[in-house]
């Protein structure tokens, strides 16, 4: 593992320090004392590391632990799936290769065993490994995302013949803009999840990279956007959502994307040790400045009972 101490940036009370881990492959921020109990935070769906940071520097100081927020493959800092043609080409973004991530960072880490944050897609990640691995993780903290994006199985030959297809075509290239403020109101626009201009600002200043023209590009991979050619079906997800065995702490924003749609009322009952807990917010609950404070006084309420 390196760890960079040039350009630390304060961040509330506690400085945040940019790590690299697995020869240079993943990136990191961190938050809290290098010997402290670690938390794990996975980040959401082109998003990267930023997403946890006006929350992660609270609770690192109020919980005493150490807080590293990952890039995942092809997010933010993080290196991108080899291209096509070299010899370790992986030409797709499966759910299940983020795991490799995780379980890499761990063991750069030097760590047995973690509690688990995940938002969105990173949630998805956490119920994965805490599933097939129980003996390393002792608790997942889950914001707004619980289990994964199922596709019928009846519908298995359609979503492989999608995703073959996509990934079959040249990667396009990633749009640029005049500055990084064009950057934050086009995520505003054509974000999957509503999302406002001051939340989304922190996710595209970590995400951007200035060209040698001027102007400003995004660092995600683009093949993250194509279809995956497969995906499991629903009771695949609900099966791995019943074997989880350590406490789970599911933390809802009101305009999120569970609430008590069909899906998300199967997946909560289907969590043996879940403690639900919904919020004002939206999907960002955590990044956004009106209700991080209340998402942090839940986490740390949370901990009180484990």
């Amino acid at each position: 593992m390196q760890q960079h101490d040039a350009g630390m940036v304060a961040a509330d009370a506690l400085e945040v320090t940019p790590l690299t881990l697995v020869e240079g492959r993943l990136a990191a921020l961190c938050w809290g004392r290098a010997d402290a109990p670690v938390w794990i935070a996975l980040h959401g769906w082109l998003d990267n590391a930023a997403s946890f940071s006006r929350l992660a520097p609270q609770l690192a100081e109020r919980l005493d632990i150490r807080l590293v927020a990952l890039d995942f493959r092809g997010h933010g800092h993080s290196a991108p799936n080899a291209e096509a043609g070299s010899d370790y080409a992986l030409w797709d973004y499966a759910l299940w290769d983020y795991c490799h991530d995780v379980l890499d960072a761990m063991d750069a880490l030097a760590l047995d065993q973690v509690v688990l944050m995940g938002h969105s897609m990173g949630a998805a990640v956490a119920c994965l490994l805490a599933a097939a691995f129980p003996e390393r993780f002792s608790q997942l903290t889950l914001i707004d995302g619980l289990g994964m994006l199922t596709t019928p199985a009846e519908s298995t030959a359609d979503q492989l013949r999608r995703g073959l297809l996509a990934h079959r075509m040249r990667p396009s290239r990633m749009p640029s803009y005049p500055d990084v403020a064009t950057a934050v109101a086009a995520r505003v626009v054509g974000g999957v999840t509503p999302i406002d201009a001051d939340t989304a600002t922190p996710l595209v200043e970590r995400n951007s990279r200035e060209l040698a023209s001027g102007r400003v590009t995004l660092r995600t991979d683009s093949r993250l956007l194509k279809a995956s050619p497969v995906r499991f079906t629903a009771p695949q997800v609900l099966a791995l959502l019943a074997s989880i065995r350590c406490p789970v702490q599911l933390i809802e924003g009101e305009q999120g994307i569970l609430g008590e749609r069909a899906w998300a009322v199967k997946a909560r009952a289907a969590v043996p040790y879940l403690n639900r807990c919904v919020l004002p917010g939206g999907h960002h609950l955590h990044l956004e400045r009106d209700h991080v404070n209340g998402v942090f006084e839940a986490v740390v309420s949370g901990q009180e009972g484990v």
